[in-house]
């Protein structure tokens, strides 16, 4: 379990670690620090706190959901898809600057994180409680790339 645990979040920090190359820059950006952003967009530094937490956890989630479902080439591809959509969305919103595109990959993420959530819930139970915290920091940010391309 342990080694598992360590494997996801060595898969999961890289995924934010590729992720911030193309947030770092955008997010000083004079286009970024000038679009009309949600006003319950959170200070900077929520977001890495926030992300730590989410990878933690669904790390553990993933060790767990591992050793307990049927179906391991399901959770895989799952996982790859979820990998993808979140690494992916970090260069389409802050280095192309498509707000409508960012907003089909981050609601497909959050749509994507909630079916987790359900799907495997019979098997683990409280554990898929890990889950939430990815799920809501996702509607969250669904709210605030939404906000920023219908107001922008």
């Amino acid at each position: 379990m342990v080694v598992r645990i360590i494997i996801f979040l060595l898969l999961n920090f890289a995924a934010l670690g590729l992720g911030s190359l193309f947030t770092t820059d955008g997010v000083v950006s004079d286009w970024y620090l000038n679009l009309n952003k949600a006003p319950w967009t959170p200070p900077g530094w929520v977001f890495g706190a926030a992300w730590t937490t989410i990878m933690i956890c669904f790390s553990i989630y993933m060790a767990f959901a591992w050793d307990s479902v049927k179906n391991r080439n399901t959770l895989i591809a799952l996982y790859v898809v979820q990998w993808i959509l979140n690494v992916g969305w970090n260069p389409i919103f802050f280095n192309l600057r498509n707000l409508s595109f960012g907003l089909v990959v981050i609601t497909a993420l959050t749509i994507l994180m909630i079916y987790f959530l359900f799907r495997y819930w019979s098997v683990l139970k409280t554990k898929s409680l890990l889950v939430v915290p990815y799920c809501i920091w996702l509607v969250i940010a669904t709210s605030l790339n939404g906000y920023a391309l219908f107001n922008n």
